[in-house]
């Protein structure tokens, strides 16, 4: 099986909001993950957000994710770090403490650990100072939430070693992020630069009652919010500017810098007035919602925008859609069944658990999860004879040209999944499949799928034999499999009534 990431252990030092995010980033690529935190309820808030994670994953990607990594909570930073591969470390943005806490690790962890902080706003040279190894020290400043938002701000000191840069722009490529490299070094980088001008322009606008604090969440989220998502700053003003594009733009509005539009610098006074103000405003705009609702919320809003941007560009993705397309590649690939399989019984292909995300109104798994476990196991069985990726973007490919699903039971919340695959015959242009899909402990049967496969030719948009490197790995499967019983339920049309229950 092809490795996913480069490293395999990683230890997070603080579990709060960023912490929490790392932690789950981190599992959800496969990486072990040594944790510690000295706050009281740190196991409590930490699982949490690897629930809400949890959640998002479900709803963003169909691709089997890789085993989730092993979760421990350790009493000391030293026991943490002690075989970490990297460390991130997200304590709160206090100098002397993260001083304290960067020394430590330093001091503790491997010579050739990687070394990251959360910081939002810290120079990575003051970080540096008094580490024996400052080398491997750098920001790594990430995005709320962690585990979603894939933007990395890399930035090194002074000291900090070129091969460290790269080296944890590897790593963070492999776990489905993208690491941006600051070239130079300045106090709250790039990203907290442009939230702190919008931020204080803000603040000006609620103190002075230009608007409250939802009108101005409106203008953002119902405007120019919604073409940063997709094209950031310069790309969308490059369009502003017509045929003749960023030159046309900058003559035009270049000139409105020079008004006195904004309060630039000017601090606004955050005294006892004005956060009252703001906090009841914002009070009445969650209008109930608990912080929790408002994160779930907040990621299924994020998955759509990704999901949208994936399909975006003729299907080439764009954006952080086309990185989640590239991540799915490099996950399909690592899923690759390595062994031969066992063809003395039908095919254990499929392994999920029923995540928050696949569960409907009634409380169990919703219906149209059932159809992705199958379509997974379908897409599993063709990357065990050869039809992967590669050979789909050549060119050929199997359809799915029908599909008939019984659900005998429900899957609830928390239930491991076991999905099977019997082939029930084969030729050189269809592929007859039958899958079981188990729940549980007990490994109850909750449905089956019966489906025929067509191969085809998608340039030429028509069916063709499948060749003969494909076909000598599915006849020895089809050969085995037409030795099994036939499934009960196989052949089975829609209403038909089920056979009486014999008594032996």
């Amino acid at each position: 099986m092809t490795k996913l990431s480069p490293i395999s252990r990683a230890a997070c030092i603080g579990g709060g909001v960023i912490g929490g995010g790392w932690i789950a980033r981190f599992l959800f690529a496969g990486i072990d993950v040594k944790v510690f935190d000295p706050h009281p309820e740190a196991q409590r808030i930490v699982g949490e957000v690897i629930a809400n994670a949890e959640r998002a994953y479900g709803l963003l990607t169909n691709v089997p994710l890789p085993p989730r990594g092993r979760l421990t909570f350790c009493a000391s930073l030293t026991e943490a770090v002690a075989d970490a591969q990297w460390v991130q470390e997200s304590v709160p943005e206090r100098l002397d403490l993260k001083h304290r806490v960067l020394a430590e690790i330093d001091a503790t962890a491997p010579a050739t650990t990687l070394i990251g902080s959360s910081t939002s706003g810290l120079k990575p040279s003051d970080l540096q100072q008094g580490l024996t190894h400052p080398e491997r020290l750098f920001v790594a400043h990430p995005y709320n939430p962690v585990y979603l938002l894939p933007l990395v701000e890399i930035v090194g000191g002074h000291a900090t070693a070129p091969a460290t840069i790269a080296r944890a722009r590897d790593v963070l490529d492999a776990i489905g992020m993208k690491g941006v490299v600051i070239a130079r070094e300045i106090e709250a980088f790039v990203g907290d630069r442009l939230l702190e001008a919008l931020w204080r322009e803000a603040l000006w606008l609620i103190k002075d009652d230009i608007c409250d604090v939802e009108t101005l969440d409106d203008v953002i989220r119902y405007s120019f919010g919604l073409r940063w998502a997709q094209m950031g700053l310069f790309q969308t003003y490059r369009i502003a500017g017509g045929e003749a594009g960023m030159r046309h733009f900058l003559a035009q509005f270049g000139p409105c810098l020079k008004w006195p539009w904004t309060k630039l610098t000017d601090v606004v006074d955050l005294d006892e007035a004005l956060v009252e103000k703001i906090g009841a405003q914002s009070d009445a705009q969650a209008a109930g919602l608990s912080i929790r609702e408002l994160e779930r919320i907040r990621d299924e809003n994020l998955v759509g925008i990704v999901q949208a941007l994936k399909a975006g560009h003729g299907g080439a993705g764009w954006g952080a859609g086309k990185l989640l397309a590239d991540f799915e590649r490099r996950l399909l690939a690592q899923a690759t069944p390595a062994d031969a399989p066992d063809l003395a019984a039908p095919l254990a292909l499929v392994e999920a658990r029923v995540s928050p995300a696949w569960i409907d109104y009634n409380g169990h798994m919703t219906e149209h999860r059932y159809l992705q476990v199958f379509g997974d196991t379908t897409d599993a069985l063709l990357r065990l004879i050869g039809v992967d990726l590669a050979y789909v973007e050549a060119g050929h490919s199997y359809y799915t040209v029908e599909t008939h699903i019984r659900h005998l039971d429900q899957a609830r919340l928390g239930e491991t999944l076991k999905a099977t695959c019997q082939v029930l015959s084969a030729d050189d242009k269809r592929i007859h499949l039958f899958h079981r899909l188990f729940a549980g402990t007990d490994e109850r049967e909750i449905a089956t799928a019966e489906q025929m496969l067509l191969h085809v030719d998608s340039k030429a948009g028509r069916a063709s034999p499948a060749p003969a490197a494909v076909l000598a790995r599915l006849a020895p499967i089809a050969e085995a499999h037409a030795r099994l019983d036939s499934p009960l339920g196989a052949g089975r049309a829609v209403g038909q009534k089920r056979a009486p229950a014999t008594v032996a």
